[in-house]
């Protein structure tokens, strides 16, 4: 998939575990796990916001386009 989640980096800059990411943005564990893999469908906006709130981040920090090689 091109669109690539890197969150994992963002929780590494930050000193931040992802438990501790899942308390203050009122998600379940489970379900940033499988955004932070890349497993995730879609992602509400609020969602987004919420982590970029916490993170104090910009959503481009958190989802990369990696255009595919033809």
């Amino acid at each position: 998939m091109p669109i690539v989640v890197n969150l994992d980096v963002m929780l590494a800059k930050r000193k931040m575990s992802l438990t501790e990411l899942s308390e203050k943005v009122g998600i379940t564990i489970s379900n940033l796990s499988i955004l932070k893999k890349g497993k995730a469908k879609a992602i509400r906006f609020s969602t987004l916001q919420a982590i970029c709130e916490v993170l104090e981040c910009q959503p481009g920090d958190i989802l990369e386009y990696i255009q595919e090689q033809e």
